[in-house]
């Protein structure tokens, strides 16, 4: 099996050939340390004349098209293009990124300056507007931002002895900004007489409000505040592109090719024409000019930079060379010497030294070059051409041999044959020529097998056979010279290939991603020696593999730097460089290979940063170098907590059904019940998806969550108080460091953070606007001020807040693999770690944005959990293997193994650690892990006696550990919250069900006590008077969906979901009797009243089956239903069923046969039920939603004295309604607790509590239901029905009118500046006082 991980050698980028001339304009200065920088491609380039040595920022994704330099000349700004374009503030020094600017400008940041202090950055976009940013750079915040114009803007300014006062300029206008506040106000430079109205492409600005600037017919145009004072006319002889100062005056730079010097009066001091002197050619224009004593560096548009001796302006020096504007194709490299051959669309062809980085000759041709090849003796250079002819050159002194035209289209690949004896010659007119080198290049042979343009070829060792790879995906063998095809492939098994340049076969199988166009990579060259395969391709990516690499989507490393498509890649003769060239960049790149030993070596050079991981972390393949994920994380990764339909877009939901409900909307509606529920308390804790998500508040209380609500417990009264902000699923929560604040993140299409105060439950904070599904991750820093939170969207986006502003600080994609953890630095709170699926992450904050990377592990881990150490360097993470990684900043230094199994849970002690893992085993650590101090193991026999509830089994899944008190708190996959005293003994203080969905319920006839059966296997007895615990659990064979206590409360009756039922004995939950007659799930389940003599058994495959209890028969089946049953109530006397199905259809049975009735509606008001558990019928028509296409009516529950009718709902609402509910949309009051669907709701049999059933948050929660006179008046809970009838409105007239004026002014409507933050119908709604202490009463 061929190895499919990434190579241990790896590349470095040593040089770039070339320097970004065409569509760019003053990019070009000296830093504070005289090195010159400038940008090529995606790479910022800091060049060092003296030492002849190049540094390189990589820090950008895209084409960089701008650069400005900060007034102290160490800092360089860099904006780049692309659909999400950053500007990125960098140290010229060491290269390493200091801000990151990112989310507000589109297409691309075309201009940049800095001011004088070098506080401020001003940027402008491509985007339509043009918009102009004023940025507060080192924090990465927005200060202003204003449309720029309509048209391109090509240069901006800071007039630099105003403060606050901006020029720009570009096609046919120049503007003066005043920035005040955070406005950005223009006013438009008036021409007038002076001059013609014209396009201005640079500026300087001077003292006295006098702007300099250059225009496109050559003259400079000189401005006084906004008017146009004078200009200097021909002052070049055409556009003038570039314009700077310095202290002893002005530079231009024009068109013309020449740079003028002009004093601080803007008198001519002289001028320098570039294209007289003896590097000079004719058609030279300058870009870019820079002055600085006397020196004078200048860029040209065909990618030169020279630097010009003032005294000695004759002489300019070339520094640099490239490529000029057009495709960049023909790559070849010579078979002795480190030169490399490239020839372009420019139609010249050149030769670089890899050795001394330099152009060492180069020679025009007559038609763009797309191909190269250099013979084996290293004596000719073939060069294919657009037209379909090529030439061939000596390479010593580059005079023709020879120049052949025999196709009509582009020739593609030319390649020598080993022997040197032949030429091969690949065209897009589907063939391959093979001509004779000795015969003067006689045509000997043709190759004429493939339907579409040749892409690649090779030789074997032997010069006897060719392989080609054309267009169309397919792979073709010839034997040679003459050019037969080669079918029978017997033959071919043993050719040996001389070079591997070929993108197709079973050796390069593994450069494919798994789903991928056959022509998106555009080269490849094998490394025979190393084993090791470099491609090329159309995203800018040079990847190195292992050789061959057979399974689609190996493993690889990826380097960034070409921004767009990279055409050719090839390694030097000697396998010491590879060398790669770009087709719209038009530069060259030589990377340093550094094999296997050397890296090793290397460890210890702070790795070359890129926000682009440079190890691809989305490597296509299966994890097959990944140990086996255990089987807990496996489902967690799955998770993705995307909903059908989210909260938030309910009122618009509304909106579009009361637009067909209209008519009924005007009818008088039943009104909400005078009594109301208040939430009392809750059986649950979530720990089956969650982490370290449980803590000790400041008073000794502990705070954790389930379902929607943030709970705060108090172990010594067993009381719990709710924080009920949240309306979804809570996925995790982080507490304040001063143990009084609590940050919960929940799932939501726009999904909030809330940070609310453990002690008066009111929110401190809400964070939205970010995040996409769902907040999977959160961490307060040390000193309580920044907040950290990870998104569950693709990305995992990764957020910095200041959370008492509400104002994000930073924000960066996280990863593609899921975060299960993020951690703020508690020493520097501008650092943060993040731990997940495959990674570990070390970031710190950069501006508006975050640098991460990669923990250098040897194999790539899930890590689940981590923490801080005593220093900070020292980092602690938990794996999924069982080992704690122990790392400093960003290297491992050893690993422990803790855990079998993973661990998943990590708490930092003042001294040591102490850790939990699935093992169900909690371990303290002295502070190094060295030493494992003390075990726990969380068994059933070492229970307390004051437990609230039962252990379901020994060594639970550790999910959260947390310390204080002299005790150590765990949470466990099952839902369980333990204590344990340090001493040993554990308490247990919560329990709910565990992971699967909670339908069961059963309310006692006398008793405070009901019981649960969930889909977790488990039936249950709780208590519901003030011990609220857990009094007897029992586990199923299978999960159960529904169960009814006998009339007596002796028996207890459990359906199953496959099929089968038991009965047992309700204080023992021994069997007394079960039956397995259906095969689908059973869905409800009721004894008939009194006493108890028969039970109705409903089933998913459309029957209700009667029995008879005393003799434990079967007496009746009900048929005639087409659809799954939902719910079934009995009349009084025990005669009738009612029965639902889940097709809305209500249907009646006579019992104990089951013979079907038709009863008429007015007539089933009049039966007394037993019980009316139904969702259908006249009487309760008002409890469907406006929109219940959308979701279902699960449940309903009619209070004993017949008064309230309690209903559960998909969306997570209980709802009370008055009964009978008549009229359809009846008002109600509603609650929000649990956070998807409501299985299940029961009155107990006094009406003093509600109980009910959460299906996915498998939480059992119990209301108290107060009656109208002990309730203050509380609106929190009652929200009117879903339609308001005029009857409601109570308007007077004048109020309406108002109500309804529109103030848009038409003119605005159109380009008004689009408003971000949280509509009114999203806003989190405040409390007032009295409301609140109505909540935290109790």
């Amino acid at each position: 099996m061929a190895d499919r991980t990434a190579p241990n050698c790896h590349l470095r980028l040593e040089w770039v050939y070339g320097y970004r001339g065409h569509q760019c304009r003053n990019n070009l200065y000296y830093t504070a340390a005289k090195e010159i920088v400038y940008f090529v491609a995606g790479v910022g380039v800091v060049y060092n004349t003296r030492e002849h040595k190049q540094k390189f920022y990589l820090g950008h994704n895209d084409d960089i098209i701008s650069l400005a330099l900060h007034p102290e000349r160490v800092l360089v700004a860099t904006g780049q293009v692309g659909k999400e374009p950053y500007i990125c503030v960098w140290d010229s020094y060491t290269v390493q990124t200091v801000s990151i600017l990112k989310d507000v400008h589109t297409h691309g940041v075309a201009c940049l300056a800095f001011d004088l202090e070098g506080q401020c950055l001003v940027s402008v976009g491509l985007d339509s507007k043009n918009t102009i940013c004023v940025w507060d750079w080192r924090r990465g915040k927005v200060l202003a931002a204003a449309p720029g114009h309509t048209d391109r803007i090509f240069d901006i300014s800071w007039d630099l002895y105003q403060p606050s006062k901006l020029v720009s300029c570009g096609v046919k206008h120049i503007k003066f900004w005043s920035l005040c506040g955070n406005a950005l106000t223009p006013k438009r430079g008036v021409f007038g007489k002076t001059g013609d109205l014209q396009t201005i492409l640079c500026l300087a600005c001077a003292k006295d409000e006098v702007t300099y600037s250059g225009a496109l017919n050559g003259d400079i145009y000189v401005w006084k505040g906004i008017n146009l004072m004078r200009t200097v006319q021909g002052a070049h002889g055409s556009g003038i592109f570039s314009m700077n100062a310095c202290e002893e005056g002005f530079a231009t730079g024009g068109r013309d090719g020449c740079v003028r010097l002009w004093d601080l009066n803007f008198k001519p001091i002289t001028v320098i024409d570039l294209r007289e002197t003896d590097q000079g050619y004719k058609g030279l224009s300058v870009r870019s000019v820079c002055w600085r004593g006397d020196h004078i560096l200048v860029g040209t548009q065909d990618s030169e930079i020279f630097e010009v001796v003032v005294h000695d302006r004759n002489k300019p020096f070339l520094i640099m060379q490239g490529h000029c504007e057009g495709e960049l194709w023909a790559l070849a490299v010579h078979p002795t010497k480190p030169l490399a051959m490239t020839g372009s669309d420019d139609r010249s062809v050149r030769i670089w030294s890899l050795i001394d980085h330099a152009l060492i000759a180069r020679c025009n041709m007559e038609e763009p070059i797309r191909c190269a090849a250099v013979s084996t003796d290293g004596i000719h250079l073939a060069l294919g051409m657009k037209d379909g002819s090529f030439t061939v050159l000596r390479v010593r002194d580059m005079t023709e041999v020879v120049h052949i035209k025999d196709r009509k289209e582009a020739i593609h690949e030319l390649k020598y044959s080993p022997d040197g004896a032949h030429l091969a010659v690949g065209s897009n007119d589907n063939s391959v020529d093979i001509y004779g080198v000795v015969q003067r290049y006689k045509k000997v042979g043709e190759c004429i097998g493939s339907n579409s343009f040749i892409t690649h070829m090779d030789w074997s060792t032997d010069s006897k056979f060719l392989q080609t790879n054309d267009g169309s995906g397919r792979r073709l063998f010839y034997r040679m010279p003459s050019g037969k095809e080669v079918t029978n492939r017997e033959e071919l098994k043993l050719v040996q290939w001389a070079s591997w340049t070929c993108v197709l076969g079973p050796e390069v199988n593994g450069i494919w991603p798994k789903y991928s166009a056959i022509n998106d990579i555009n080269s490849v060259d094998a490394n025979f020696n190393n084993q090791v395969l470099v491609t090329a391709d159309d995203y800018g990516l040079v990847k190195l593999l292992r050789y061959p690499c057979i399974k689609k989507g190996a493993k690889c490393k990826k380097y960034l730097g070409h921004s767009a498509h990279i055409t050719n890649v090839r390694w030097s003769h000697d396998y010491q460089w590879v060398i790669s060239i770009g087709g719209a960049d038009h530069s060259v790149f030589q990377w340093k290979f550094v094999p296997e030993r050397k890296s090793k070596e290397e460890l210890h050079i702070a790795p070359q940063e890129t926000l682009v991981d440079s190890n691809s972390e989305e490597s296509d393949s299966d994890q097959s170098d990944v140990p086996e994920m255990d089987s807990e994380i496996e489902q967690e990764t799955q998770l993705t907590y995307r909903r059908q339909v989210y909260k938030e877009d309910l009122p618009q939901l509304k909106e579009q059904c009361k637009e067909k409900d209209r008519a009924i909307a005007m009818k008088k509606r039943e009104r909400a019940p005078g009594s109301g529920l208040k939430l009392h308390f809750i059986h649950g804790y979530r720990g089956y998806d969650c982490r370290s998500n449980l803590f000790y508040t400041q008073t000794g209380e502990i705070v954790y969550h389930v379902a929607a609500v943030g709970i705060v417990y108090n172990r010594q009264q067993n009381t719990q108080r709710f924080y009920m902000g949240h309306d979804d699923d809570i996925l995790c929560l982080a507490i304040h460091p001063l143990k009084d604040f609590v940050a919960t993140g929940q799932v939501g299409r726009d999904s909030s953070v809330h940070i609310w105060d453990t002690e008066t439950l009111k929110p401190m904070s809400v964070l939205k606007g970010f995040h996409q599904f769902g907040v999977c991750s959160l961490d307060f820093s040390a000193d309580g001020k920044r907040l950290a939170s990870v998104g569950l969207d693709d990305n995992h986006t990764i957020v910095l807040w200041d959370w008492r502003k509400g104002e994000k600080l930073s924000v960066m994609c996280g990863s593609k693999d899921k975060i299960f953890v993020v951690k703020i630095n508690p020493y520097l709170p501008d650092k943060l770690i993040t731990a997940g699926v495959k990674h570990m992450k070390f970031w710190h904050k950069a501006g508006g944005g975050l640098i991460g990377r990669k923990g250098s592990m040897g194999k790539t881990e899930t890590m689940m959990c981590a923490v801080y150490g005593w220093s900070e360097e020292m980092v602690f993470s938990g794996t999924c293997g069982g080992d704690i990684c122990i790392w400093s900043d960003m290297f491992l230094m050893k690993t422990v193994k803790a855990h079998d199994g993973p661990v998943f849970s990590m708490h930092a002690l003042e001294k040591g650690f102490v850790t939990g893992g699935k093992d169900g085993i909690v371990a303290l650590w002295d502070d190094t892990f060295e030493r494992c101090l003390k075990t726990y193991a969380i068994k059933r026999a070492v229970l307390a006696p004051g437990s609230k509830g039962l252990l379901l089994e020994d060594n639970p899944s550790i999910r959260a550990i947390s310390l204080g008190h002299g005790h150590i708190l765990v949470g466990t996959k099952n839902g369980e919250i333990l204590e344990v005293d340090k001493s040993g003994p554990i308490t247990l203080l919560v329990q709910g069900h565990m992971e699967g969905e909670v339908w069961g319920l059963a309310t006692h006839p006398h008793l405070p006590l009901c019981a649960t059966v969930s889909d977790d296997r488990t039936l249950r007895i709780w208590d519901l008077s003030p011990s609220h615990c857990m009094l007897a659990v029992r586990k199923l064979r299978k999960g159960g969906r529904c169960c009814s206590f006998s009339p007596d409360g002796k028996a207890l009756a459990v359906g199953l979901n496959d099929g089968s039922f038991l009965i047992v004995n309700a204080d023992t939950l021994e069997d007394l009797v079960s039956f397995h007659h259906r095969k689908d799930i059973i869905t409800d389940i009721k004894f008939s009243p009194v006493s108890g003599k028969y039970l109705a058994v409903a089933s998913g495959d459309t029957f209700v089956d009667i029995y008879n209890v005393m003799s434990s028969k079967r007496v009746g089946v009900c048929k005639g239903c087409l659809n799954s049953i939902t719910h079934l109530d009995w009349d009084r006397r025990g005669k009738l069923l009612q029965v639902n199905t889940s097709a809305k259809e209500q249907f009646f049975f006579e019992a104990p046969r089951g013979k079907r009735q038709t009863i008429a509606a007015t007539e089933v008001e009049k039966i007394d039920w037993n019980t009316w558990t139904c969702v259908l019928g006249t009487s309760v028509e008002g409890i469907w939603p406006v929109i219940s296409e959308v979701t279902e009516v699960t449940s309903a529950c009619l209070s004993h004295d017949k008064k309230v009718l309690a209903t559960g709902d998909d969306l997570g609402y209980i709802k009370l309604f008055r009964h009978p509910v008549r009229g359809k949309y009846a008002k109600f009051k509603r609650y929000v607790a649990h956070s998807t669907h409501v299985t299940n709701v029961r009155w107990t049999h006094e009406d003093s509590l509600l109980v009910t059933a959460g299906g996915g948050d498998t939480c059992l929660m119990i209301w108290a239901h107060e009656a109208e006179t002990r309730r203050e008046l509380r609106q929190c809970d009652s929200e009117e029905s879903d339609i308001e009838s005029e009857d409601d409105g109570g308007y007077d007239s004048d109020v309406t009118k108002e109500n309804e004026i529109n103030y848009t002014i038409k003119a605005l409507s159109t380009n008004m500046r689009p408003m971000t933050g949280v509509k009114p119908h999203l806003q989190v709604k405040e409390p007032s006082v009295d409301e609140r202490q109505g909540v935290v009463s109790g």
